[in-house]
């Protein structure tokens, strides 16, 4: 049979291209071939990194007679679903509103209009727990196509229906205000773990948009609760399983409510975000245990996922090769008190056992452990501990210790890598290294960043100012960018503009979000997750809510108000407003859903600040400017007068003196050259 999945740039689509499942891309060649053989489209979403995604295809897609039933009777279509977000959107949420769930795999059967008429998520080899087999599935909706066609030609005309008619009003409600954030605060607070940290329940997920909206809030109304649960969440994750207390960086998720054992993929998302998080807690409050983590998931970053182009890969997969040969979750990571003892010796080993908290039942499976901090011990005061309760010749054990195992672990099958270089993930990346190198006199940090940057410009963006949503080893894939990819690589470069003081990446930021204007924007302030000139699905995919990054909604909404700031821009600052009536609509009753945009509204409630630093880049005012907390302050420095950014213009030295004017609306105060003063002024 053809093999059509293996020129594709996917990584997910490339490990089922010798399949004997016969799979089409997404494509209209694909439904088109359904319309003319008159069968189902039979959809299956996933991803490079996913553990039920393996396991389904091992069991099933791997299965020579499944595969021919299959092949007879469906046109197969595989989608990466982080190469085409709009179709997994737009199909997962109608499995959501047809069985109250969804996940990876997803599995739907659609007619060859793409309208949807059968769906699920895993189905197994075997009858089981209440769930049907996967040959019982398809043998079902073979026998409902062919003795039915009526009856699931109503069932796909009645979901397609209620899809249309979900389009959203949300936009330009007003924006929020000081009552809209104290209710979304109040709510977090009723939903916060104060046992555990977090909110909520198992499983739990980093909630990174959340402490970022708390951390804010702290900042602009010095609110004390904001700020003790961002710290209990960050200090609870950081000492827990979902983070590697070898080689930083965190899992996608806990289990567990106590954060202890993790599905173990880790995500280029997840730890961009959460080491900006706590590189904004150390700003805060100068929190060693901070200031570990986010170098630390810095470094993995680097380390980890950076591509040989200067980008960074998707992820790294939960699975690896155990001592037995087998593919199993979390091998790589986990360990038994004996393993301890065969790297650091009897002493070390049951130190280490104790310390990581590593029993002979285990934590995890088969007796193995996950490791994670002693929650008895070094309790992170935010007033100079380690950070892993340790000081003296304890801390010099426990790194002797983490050394060891981390160069023993190294000798381990590694999990596979997802060398896809995805643009919002990646301008979420820049963010986090160039202000973490620059919070912590990191310049390689910065340097990471830029040629991070660079690429996503030469690569990924396009002589049309259009960006392509991922690239492979230095080759942009065919699939265009949504509203999240402008969003977040806008927010990328707007930090390395504050960081860097070159103008020229204000200049791509605003390239971008022009197209986000006249391409994404809707009536009322509206976005929609896809241009106007995109493929044309059984609905336009619209999300105002985070999900495992921020929506594009209001990432695109907290974008647009700093390049307003940073240029006093009226049309962009409008339309950030517009966007953000979606948060004063939805932040008060589901604050866990909207982090980002109440972080955004906390900028807009603070102005945001406006500081421009005329003196040199990397000098002390710049620093001091960068280390500000005010709610989403914008940047700029460089020579006085004019240059590369607007704020800079008509900035003159004061006595021959660096000097720093901190502005609203580019109506300044009196300017300061001292960077005391300016601190104060930016509550630092």
């Amino acid at each position: 049979m053809a093999n059509r999945l293996a020129h594709t740039t996917s990584p997910y689509l490339l490990q089922h291209a010798d399949n004997p499942v016969d799979w089409w891309p997404w494509s209209p060649e694909a439904f088109e071939e359904a319309r003319r053989r008159d069968v189902p489209v039979l959809l299956s979403v996933g991803y490079a990194s996913c553990h039920w995604c393996h396991v389904m295809a091992h069991e099933s897609f791997e299965d020579e007679t499944l595969a021919a039933r299959l092949n007879e009777h469906f046109v197969p279509v595989k989608v990466d679903r982080e190469e085409r977000p709009d179709v997994d959107a737009v199909y997962m949420e109608a499995v959501q509103a047809a069985t109250g769930q969804g996940g990876w795999p997803m599995t739907v059967f659609l007619t060859a209009d793409g309208e949807p008429f059968y769906f699920g998520t895993y189905f197994p080899p075997e009858a089981r727990h209440g769930m049907p087999s996967f040959r019982q599935v398809l043998d079902g909706v073979s026998a409902a196509w062919t003795d039915r066609r009526e009856e699931v030609a109503e069932v796909a005309g009645h979901i397609v229906a209620d899809l249309a008619g979900r389009s959203l009003a949300h936009g330009g409600q007003g924006v929020p205000d000081e009552s809209d954030l104290a209710r979304a605060l109040a709510g977090l607070t009723r939903d916060h773990d104060d046992a555990r940290g977090g909110f909520g329940g198992a499983p739990k997920f980093p909630p990174s948009m959340v402490i970022e909206f708390l951390l804010r809030h702290h900042a602009r109304t010095g609110s004390e609760e904001a700020l003790r649960m961002a710290v209990s969440s960050c200090a609870a994750m950081a000492r827990g399983g979902i983070y590697d207390q070898l080689g930083g960086g965190f899992a996608r998720y806990a289990v567990d409510a106590e954060w202890t054992v993790p599905h173990f993929e880790k995500m280029l998302y997840d730890n961009a975000l959460l080491c900006r998080v706590y590189a904004h807690l150390w700003r805060s409050t100068g929190s060693d245990l901070a200031r570990r983590v986010a170098l630390e998931t810095a470094d993995f970053l680097v380390r980890e996922l950076r591509t040989a182009e200067g980008g960074f890969a998707s992820a790294l997969d939960a699975d690896s090769e155990d001592a037995e040969g087998r593919h199993v979750e979390g091998a790589f990571y986990v360990w038994t008190p004996a393993q301890l003892r065969e790297v650091l010796g009897e002493e070390d080993g049951a130190f280490a056992a104790a310390r990581f908290g590593v029993t002979e039942a285990g934590t995890f499976e088969e007796g193995s452990s996950v490791l994670r901090l002693d929650a008895g011990e070094g309790t992170d005061s935010g007033s100079g501990d380690t950070g892993d309760g340790a000081a003296g010749e304890d801390a010099e054990r426990i790194a002797s210790v983490r050394a060891r195992l981390l160069a023993a672990r190294e000798l381990r099958p590694r999990p596979g890598r997802d060398d896809k270089v995805v643009a919002a993930w990646n301008g979420l990346a820049v963010a986090a290294l160039a202000e973490t190198g620059a919070y912590f006199d990191r310049p390689d940090l910065v340097e990471r960043a830029t040629e991070a940057a660079d690429l996503l410009v030469r690569v990924h963006l396009g002589e049309n100012g259009r960006l392509a949503r991922t690239s492979m080893e230095g080759r942009a894939g065919e699939n265009s960018g949504v509203l999240e990819d402008y969003a977040d690589v806008a927010e990328g470069f707007l930090a390395l503009a504050s960081v860097t003081g070159e103008g020229v990446w204000l200049e791509f930021a605003g390239l971008l979000l022009d197209v986000v204007l006249t391409r994404f924007a809707g009536e009322g302030g509206q976005l929609y997750d896809t241009a106007d000139d995109a493929e044309k699905l059984i609905r336009r995919p619209q999300d105002p809510t985070d999900n495992a990054t921020p929506s594009g909604w209001t990432a695109a909404a907290g974008a647009l108000l700093s390049y307003a700031a940073h240029t006093g821009s009226e049309a962009h600052r409008t339309a950030a407003e517009g966007a953000l009536g979606v948060v004063k609509a939805l932040g008060p009753r589901a604050p866990r859903f909207v982090g980002w945009g109440l972080a955004a509204a906390e900028a807009l409630l603070d102005g945001p600040r406006e500081v421009a630093v005329a003196g040199p880049v990397g000098g002390e005012l710049h620093r001091t400017a960068l280390l500000g907390r005010a709610p989403g302050a914008v940047v700029a420095a460089g020579e006085p007068g004019g240059g590369e950014f607007p704020l800079l213009v008509d900035r003159a030295l004061v006595g021959g003196e660096p000097t720093a004017y901190v502005c609203r609306h580019f109506v300044c105060e009196t300017p300061t050259t001292d960077a005391r003063e300016l601190g104060r002024r930016l509550g630092g």
